[in-house]
C-alpha cells in the first residue's frame, strides 16, 4: 500500500487517503480514497454501495442515484456541489474505511495476489500485479489488467509454466507501460521505469526492504 500511494497521492501515508477526493481529468470523474475509486468506472458505486448496505443512513446513501447515472463517463451531475465534502465526512466513519479495505481487497488486492501466485510469481511479481489492477482495471479492454498480462503470457512463459521469473516480469512490465502510453493521464511511467523495474534489475523479488525508489521524480525509502 506504501508503494501503491507513493504513486497515486506522492506520499507513503497511504491510510490518510480514505477521504481524498478530486477530479484529476481523466476522463473517470472523481477519483477517490485509498485505491482511486473512481465515479466513472463502477468502483465508487460497487463501495458506496455496500457501504450503504452495511449503514443504510449513510451521508452518501443519498448520492447513489446520481452514481448510477455518471457510471461510464467523467459527468458530475447529481454530484457536485455536495458529494466532496460528504466523501470527507464519511471517511471519518471506521465503517467506511473499512468498507474501502474490503473493496480493495475484493476488487483489486486479492485478485492480483491469486493470479501472481498462480504464475509462480514472488512478492515483487505478485505486487506488479495488484499496481496494474489498480490502474487499469480488469475489464476486456487492450489496455486492462487482463490484456497486459495474456499479450506478457504470450512473449514469455511464468515461472509456473517452467519459465525464468525475471524474463517474465520484465515481458510484463513491458506490455505495462505500453498500456499505459495508450492516456495521456497515465503517460508518465515512472512508477514503472523508477520502480518496479529498478527492483527487478536489482534482483530483488521478494520485495525485501530497504527499497528505495522514485514516482514522478520524487525519492521514496522503506526500510
Amino acid at each position: 500500500m506504501q508503494l501503491v500511494s507513493s504513486a497515486e497521492n506522492s506520499t507513503l501515508d497511504w491510510k490518510a487517503q480514505y477521504g481524498y477526493i478530486e477530479d484529476i481529468g481523466d476522463g473517470r470523474g472523481y477519483t477517490a480514497g485509498i485505491i482511486g475509486f473512481c465515479s466513472g468506472t463502477g468502483d465508487m458505486l460497487d463501495l458506496v454501495e455496500l457501504y450503504t448496505r452495511r449503514k443504510p443512513d449513510n451521508v452518501l446513501a443519498g448520492y447513489l442515484p446520481a452514481l448510477r447515472e455518471v457510471d461510464g463517463g467523467d459527468s458530475h451531475d447529481g454530484l457536485d456541489p455536495g458529494f466532496q465534502e460528504a466523501w470527507k465526512t464519511a471517511a471519518r466513519d471506521p465503517g467506511f474505511r473499512r468498507a474501502q479495505d474490503d473493496e480493495r481487497d475484493r476488487v483489486y488486492f486479492d485478485p492480483a495476489v491469486s493470479r501472481g501466485r498462480s504464475d509462480g510469481l514472488g512478492t515483487l511479481g505478485q505486487f506488479a500485479y495488484y499496481d496494474a489492477m489498480v490502474m487499469h482495471g480488469d475489464g476486456d479492454d487492450s489496455a486492462s489488467f487482463g490484456s497486459i498480462r495474456q499479450r506478457a503470457l504470450a512473449r514469455a512463459k511464468p515461472p509456473a509454466r517452467g519459465g525464468d521469473e525475471v524474463a517474465f516480469l520484465d515481458a510484463f512490465l513491458d506490455e505495462r507501460v505500453r498500456a499505459m502510453k495508450q492516456e495521456e493521464a497515465h503517460s508518465d511511467t515512472s512508477r514503472v521505469d523508477d520502480a518496479q523495474r529498478v527492483f527487478l534489475r536489482n534482483g530483488n523479488l521478494n520485495l525485501d526492504p530497504p527499497l528505495d525508489w522514485q514516482v514522478y521524480g520524487d525519492d521514496f525509502h522503506i526500510d
